[in-house]
């Protein structure tokens, strides 16, 4: 692929041998400090056997270890008497102790019961030490590394998809970039209003803003996919508005993803999988293997490949190929042999579905003991994705885009894209005077780059090249924190928490190579002998023209404070404020307010009100381009002009933007009915003024201001609407012994509605154009684009050395409502029924199931046998035939629950040594 500005060797060189010559020392250091004397060994297991990767600790000290494959252990310590904690994640822990000798060798086993995510601490929405979610004041789900290591998927977003009901996150389609990175919501949401951590770290963004007709268009997210599976140990959702706590775009919430620390065992995973269909297939190896650094320190390291190939779900194309005359074109295409048809009937011309990736990631997470109140801590690692997919076809007919010497049927065109993805945290935590101190600094980037091929730019004529590097998008970004906290013993509990953060980022713009985006001056003769123009830059993706190219910073500092105070042991009260400060949007203060009640021992009352913000991205205030989009049954040139450009604001009127503000209040009610059943109630709405979206097209009326731009139609990012989101999440877990096995039951369900609320905000400028700003299909992507509702349910039953897995997920309705169709007059023929109909169409509530059976060969290997929908469900097909573009859209791209794929089923391979 073309893709300039790469990395040298020599570059990487430079900078890799400071790092090493870094590790070297705190190796060194470690080695320094390992010294013992007597040595305590045993086994860790459940009622199956051995557990790997289960901790041991020595109470009152750093000293730690991890079983091994067989569920062994081996701590070196001094001569004394010690108290030794064994856990596992979902497991209750379980205390022993033991007194050694200089020489000896003691021999402590442990054997753990499992417990409930309710009782596993979380470090989400409390900067103390970390509490069980029965004690916390938020919500929290646990997603524990049995549901990561039984998941049926391999990308870390389909994954949270089908176990996190308030997770949203489905594979687009005919998206351009947004193909290859899906965007992730949480309640509803938008991807730019969840905040990623990794290890309680902020994760950088993607360079890739979503500009076309998806799920969060107009917002830049995090690319969950390229943080690896296989380097997952956990992940938190904490499921309220956080950004007092954690800073902007934490308004839907937060997800913690904590990394492996496993240092005894090697795992390497193989999966094979294909859809029913045929195609689609999947294949996925991961290796994780940890080592132990001196008596405490480790350093975990993870390899991931994925290769998918092209999922297909068009529709025969019934349109005009060569001609707008039916009868003439029925003849061309049988003399031209198109596709090998003979007339209209089952011509599939585009690639609809999921797109072809291939993604390489390297990941590791370290510590590093200094002394037994200090460590060194790392983590971070490269991910790059190849994807490719194609747009809409474009036929001979269509002579101002098709040099039909080139290509005289027609050609798909294709995009690829080098999606690259660094990160580096590097930190140093410890205690002085009582105070836990935490100092790290974060380093992230991401950027993609586009090529296309199969292609052409009609306007150089026959000189035209087929590929085209088309420029790129930078996206980078450090965060220095500091971070204090004390307990205190007044009251029954007193927690101190402040800190500062200084984080600044970089946005860039990479201008395409000339011939993508040059106008060569070629013209054609249309139907009636007029000589007119061609379309000039690469078709599907024109290239970025230098003078779009930019270079844009940002410095974002701030400052918080956290107060939490349990009066006695029933109560916690929590107060915390941040104050922000950017030096291009302005700044913002913003508080939270919670409480938790024990009602009794197993039940609990917890509620909160908070403020909330978002700064404008980088990508929203800067971000300008020339694309080709689909509006209404023709391929449309637009120009996005950001806020600076003198065409948004001198001929639009548009105004600077500004931040998101946001008002939260949630409740809810956990507890234990038994010690078999666990459950949670919560409620939460949530208010936001002067969202930040992506406006409509303006076309009519703006043709001379447009002109020079080579463009039809503009758009651009404004503060239009405000909404609110209410909703409520419920979960129940149930486990029990049954038979010689054990029998797991949990169902979770989430309810979420936004509403877009009070009139369009409009400059002066553009009073009675509410319409186009933000028109009806804008408005109920905001708040009918996402299921309203998602309900998960899983059993499980292991026994001996088999283990069987039942999921089923039920999908909410979505709907599509077309821009104009709130008037009647604006129906059109529907060709499948006869009749002059609406277009809006809800998509009903889907049932989609998965089946999987595992078994235990021996300690070494495991193998399973599953399918993902084994239904083989799809979403409901277009009702209308103006939805399906000439029949090449089954299914609809704009809205999706689930994705296209269908059923598919896979074998996987799990080795441990």
């Amino acid at each position: 692929m073309i893709s300039p500005t790469k990395f040298s060797f020599s570059t990487i060189k430079l900078k890799v041998q400071p790092f090493l010559l870094f590790i070297a020392l705190i190796l060194g250091l470690s080695n320094a400090f390992g010294q013992s004397r007597a040595t305590i060994t045993g086994n860790v297991s459940d009622q199956f056997g051995s557990l790997p990767g289960a901790r041991v600790s020595v109470e009152g000290n750093s000293t730690t270890a991890t079983t091994d494959v067989k569920g062994n252990f081996i701590i070196s310590v001094d001569e004394g008497e010690y108290v030794l904690k064994a856990d596992f994640v979902m497991y209750t822990a379980q205390f022993k102790s033991i007194i050694v000798k200089v020489g000896e060798t003691g021999v402590v086993d442990f054997e753990l019961k499992t417990g409930f995510s309710m009782d596993q601490p979380v470090s989400l929405g409390s900067r103390a030490t970390p509490e069980s979610s029965f004690l916390t004041s938020a919500p929290v789900d646990i997603i524990s590394p049995q549901d990561i290591s039984n998941a049926s998927r391999t990308e870390l977003s389909t994954v949270l998809h089908y176990l996190a009901p308030s997770f949203h996150s489905t594979q687009q389609t005919i998206a351009d970039g947004t193909d290859h990175i899906d965007p992730a919501t949480l309640r509803g949401l938008g991807p730019d209003q969840v905040l990623v951590l990794i290890n309680g770290k902020r994760r950088h963004n993607s360079a890739l803003l979503n500009v076309n007709g998806t799920v969060g268009r107009g917002s830049v997210g995090t690319d969950f996919n390229a943080i690896p599976l296989a380097t997952i140990e956990r992940i938190e959702i904490l499921r309220e508005g956080a950004t007092s706590q954690y800073g902007s775009d934490a308004i839907a919430g937060v997800v913690n993803i904590i990394l492996k620390k496993q240092v005894e065992v090697i795992d390497i995973d193989n999966r094979i999988l294909i859809n029913s269909e045929g195609d689609g297939f999947e294949n996925y190896s991961s290796g994780n293997f940890g080592l132990k650094i001196g008596n405490t320190g480790f350093l975990n390291v993870t390899a991931e490949y994925r290769n998918r190939n092209a999922t297909n779900r068009a529709g025969d194309y019934q349109g005009a190929v060569y001609s707008n005359d039916p009868a003439t074109d029925n003849l061309l295409i049988g003399q031209n042999d198109f596709y090998g048809q003979t007339g209209f009937d089952n011509m599939r011309v585009m690639e609809i579905g999921n797109a072809e990736t291939q993604n390489l990631a390297l990941y590791f997470n370290g510590e590093f003991q200094l002394s037994p109140t200090a460590a060194i801590y790392l983590h971070g690692g490269r991910n790059y994705r190849e994807g490719k997919s194609h747009g809409f076809y474009r036929f001979p007919k269509d002579k101002d885009r098709v040099v039909l010497e080139l290509y005289p049927n027609g050609f798909s065109p294709g995009i690829l894209t080098d999606i690259q993805d660094d990160a580096v945290v590097m930190g140093i935590k410890g205690v002085k005077n009582k105070f836990n101190i935490d100092f790290s600094h974060s380093i992230g980037g991401n950027r993609i780059d586009y090529t296309v091929n199969n292609s052409n730019n009609a306007s150089l004529g026959i000189t035209s090249p087929r590929t085209f590097y088309s420029g790129g998008f930078l996206y980078d970004q450090n965060t220095t924190n500091l971070d204090i906290s004390r307990a205190f013993d007044y009251f029954s509990g007193l927690n101190l928490a402040f800190g500062a953060e200084l984080r600044v980022e970089n946005f860039q713009i990479i201008a395409g190579e000339e011939a993508s985006f040059i106008n060569g001056g070629s013209t054609y003769f249309d139907e009636d002998g007029n000589e007119k123009p061609r379309i000039a830059g690469a078709q599907i993706f024109p290239g970025i023209q230098p003078e779009n190219e930019l270079n844009r910073f940002r410095t974002n500092t701030a400052g918080y404070m956290d107060w939490e105070i349990n009066p006695n042991n029933n109560l916690l009260l929590k107060v915390g404020g941040r104050y922000e400060s950017s030096n291009d949007f302005g700044s913002q203060g913003v508080y939270k307010f919670s409480g938790r009640y024990r009602i009794n021992d197993k039940l609990s009352l917890r509620s909160s009100y908070s403020k909330g913000f978002r700064a404008p991205s980088l990508h929203q205030v800067f971000f300008q381009n020339i694309s080709s989009q689909f509006i209404d049954g023709d391929i449309v040139q637009v120009g996005t002009f950001n806020n600076e450009s003198a065409v948004a604001t001198e001929a639009f009127g548009i105004n600077g933007l500004r931040a998101e503000t946001s008002r939260h209040f949630a409740a809810g009610l956990n507890g234990k009915i038994s010690d078999n059943i666990t459950f949670s109630l919560d409620y939460y709405y949530i208010d936001i003024n002067d969202r930040i979206v992506l406006s409509g097209q303006f076309a009519e009326g703006y043709e001379e201001i447009l002109a020079p731009f080579n463009v039809s139609a503009a758009q651009f990012f404004t503060n239009a609407i405000d909404s609110k989101t209410f909703g409520g999440d419920a979960s129940i877990h149930y486990k029990t012994s049954l038979g010689t096995g054990e029998f797991n039951a949990s169902i979770a369900a989430n309810y979420t509605k936004t509403k877009v609320v009070g009139p369009i905000k409009v400059p002066k400028s553009l009073i009675g154009q509410e319409d186009v700003l933000f028109n009806r299909e804008e408005i109920a992507r905001v708040e009918k684009a996402q299921p309203n509702f998602k309900i998960n349910s899983r059993v499980s039953y292991e026994f001996s050395k088999y283990h069987l897995q039942l999921g089923n997920t039920l999908f909410g309705e979505v709907a599509y409502i077309h821009p104009e169709d709130g008037d009647t007059s604006n129906w059109v023929l529907n060709e499948f029924t006869g009749n002059v109909e609406t277009r809006d169409q809800t998509f009903a509530p889907k049932l989609l199931t998965d089946m999987a059976v595992s078994y235990q060969f021996s300690d070494n290997i495991r193998a399973t046998l599953g399918g993902n929908n084994i239904f083989n469900v799809y979403p409901d097909a277009h009702t209308h035939s103006a939805n399906t573009s000439d029949g090449n859209f089954i299914y609809s791209r704009r809205v999706q629950q689930f994705g296209v794929r269908g059923a598919n089923y896979y074998l996987r391979v799990l080795l441990r040594l």
